[in-house]
């Protein structure tokens, strides 16, 4: 105890049946229960809320991998805490006796302030497989020096994705600076990146110091790195190779102390093949490649989603979503990914004048978007009051969990298919899936005892 309390970050020690047997006062003040021990509780309980292991609940366990590697094991989850469901690093070491036998295992704890479980106002939101997947990898690549190229559709949150990679690594502290490499065209591409001297071309009257220089000690951002030109790329390889640039019309050689990011929603493989694209730079740039997932595979974070953006699009006003509009809004496509229910939720917020978005407010958003009410599918006839052959709705939840539940029931009632089918077009694992249905059932059953 006396050694772990020396440990500035949050530590436990317990044995190979999970049971916590210490707990440092960091991870006491951080972690536990208010007022709470932690002593003698198993570590998925305390973390986790789980009755089993988190193995057996769907989940990655670093205790497990330990054992059958014999080494330390590092994972990202996330944990219930006195603030809530946080994503935190966990990295576990385990403890051999003299005969080599592991007995013990200690647990270093450091919560990813940049995304969060639950509606933020601010930041990453996200608790489905897929979205956990990419935080892990942003988790483990951000305190590195490594060049990251993130790679996914438009509207998937690129920009917000660098900002968690700089934000959790020591440059935190320094300027992240973003390039808009779409907007720049060639004659501009390499004065606005690295600057320009006096006289160096019309109009140039003064000195002027570029992005690069902008972002130093920090973190330099290529948005769209794939529309860079050509003829622009080996500028720009020079300084990811050496770390050296030239101000446009000057010999001195200047050194850039910066971490790169990079983004593209563009097939940088098939544009090297093609010709579009260097090789070289490529390959430069995806040192950590990201792959960021589409809405449409992490159906099960839009009511959580769609939550968080009512706060950041109209700050003034306290809307919420109806369990019908919920429910539309689990089964629209989302081509433009986050960026499109963004947009969706701002314009829908402009037609509803109370403090609740019907159906119908999603309705005439929808059909202003593409010029007339869409006619037929759920929405629409949700929209009108129309009957459905499905069973009645159940009655407005109160709790996002309710939410899940209800969207879980609306999407068990339209798929075709196995479990396994239906679990990937949630975004979640099947065994995540078997508890979700589990306490659907068990939720349905308590109805209908009280009906």
């Amino acid at each position: 105890m006396s050694y772990l309390d020396s440990l500035a970050e949050p530590h436990i020690l317990f044995d190979r049946e999970y049971r916590i047997v210490a707990a440092n006062q960091a991870y006491l003040q951080q972690f536990a229960p208010m007022g709470g021990s932690v002593v003698g509780q198993t570590c998925f309980a305390v973390s986790h809320h789980f009755d089993v292991p988190c193995d057996q609940a769907g989940e990655s366990c670093p205790l497990s991998r330990a054992r059958a590697t014999g080494q330390r094991e590092r994972v990202l989850h996330l944990h219930h805490t006195p603030r809530g469901e946080e994503y935190v690093n966990i990295e576990l070491t385990p403890i051999s006796n003299a005969a080599g036998e592991q007995v013990y295992f200690t647990e270093k704890m450091v919560a990813l302030k940049v995304a969060r479980g639950k509606p933020a106002a601010q930041g990453l939101i996200g608790r489905a497989p897929a979205f956990q997947r990419m935080m892990e990898l942003v988790s483990r690549v951000a305190p590195s020096q490594a060049t990251v190229l993130l790679l996914g559709e438009s509207g998937t949150g690129k920009e917000l994705v660098a900002r968690a990679v700089h934000e959790a690594s020591p440059r935190a502290d320094r300027a992240l600076v973003p390039v808009e490499c779409s907007s720049l065209t060639e004659t501009l591409f390499e004065s606005e990146l690295f600057g320009h001297e006096r006289g160096a071309f019309t109009g140039a009257s003064t000195s002027r110091a570029g992005l690069v220089e902008a972002a130093s000690g920090g973190t330099l951002f290529l948005d769209e790195v794939g529309d860079i030109p050509l003829t622009m790329q080996v500028k720009l390889l020079r300084l990811l190779e050496s770390g050296t640039y030239r101000r446009v019309g000057s010999t001195e050689v200047r050194h850039a102390d910066i971490r790169v990011v990079a983004a593209t929603h563009r097939p940088l493989e098939q544009m090297v093949r093609e010709g579009k694209f260097r090789e070289d730079l490529y390959f430069r740039l995806s040192t950590f490649p990201i792959a960021l997932p589409p809405l449409r595979d992490r159906a099960a974070d839009i009511p959580m989603l769609a939550e968080a953006l009512l706060r950041r699009v109209v700050p003034g006003r306290r809307l919420s979503l109806s369990h019908e509009a919920t429910l539309c809004l689990a089964q629209q496509p989302f081509p433009g990914n986050v960026r499109e229910l963004r947009n969706l939720l701002e314009r829908t917020a402009l037609l509803c004048d109370g403090h609740t978005i019907e159906a119908a407010h999603l309705e005439l958003a929808l059909g202003s978007a593409r010029g007339a009410p869409r006619e037929g599918g759920g929405l629409s006839a949700l929209a009108r009051g129309m009957p459905s052959s499905a069973a009645p709705l159940p009655p407005p939840p109160q709790s996002l969990h309710d939410i899940e539940l209800a969207v879980l029931r609306e999407q068990v009632r339209q798929h075709r298919g196995g479990r396994a089918e239906l679990a990937v077009k949630l975004g979640i694992s099947e065994r995540s899936l078997y508890r979700k249905l589990k306490a659907l059932e068990a939720l349905d059953q308590a109805d209908g005892g009280r009906n």
